[in-house]
């Protein structure tokens, strides 16, 4: 399993804008196969930080949804509210703790 955790720094004000932009993505994406789990999450210490936290089975998966109409769609219409992004994939890997 991967996560993907990617955080968006937006423009001030531009929230209504994006999460009207973002929807369509949310809602396609939750039906892609290998999509365990695709959500959106706003800071709560800055309201103009967002960051996604995506789920998928395999590299595969997630390789296949960068390349998704429903995502290029999203990219275009959200990426002028960004200020800066920072994305992270993360493997799923057993941690030996002593």
């Amino acid at each position: 399993m991967l996560y993907l955790i990617a955080t968006l720094k937006i423009k001030p004000g531009s929230l209504d804008a994006i999460k009207k932009a973002v929807a369509p993505c949310i809602d396609a994406t939750r039906k892609e196969n290998g999509c365990i789990s695709y959500d959106l999450h706003q800071s709560i210490t800055d309201e103009d930080t967002l960051v996604f936290v995506e789920r998928w089975t395999d590299k595969a998966a997630l390789e296949a949804h960068f390349h998704t109409p429903h995502l290029i769609a999203w990219r275009d219409a959200g990426g002028q509210y960004f200020l800066d992004r920072k994305i992270e994939i993360i493997e799923n890997a057993d941690v030996e703790i002593r």
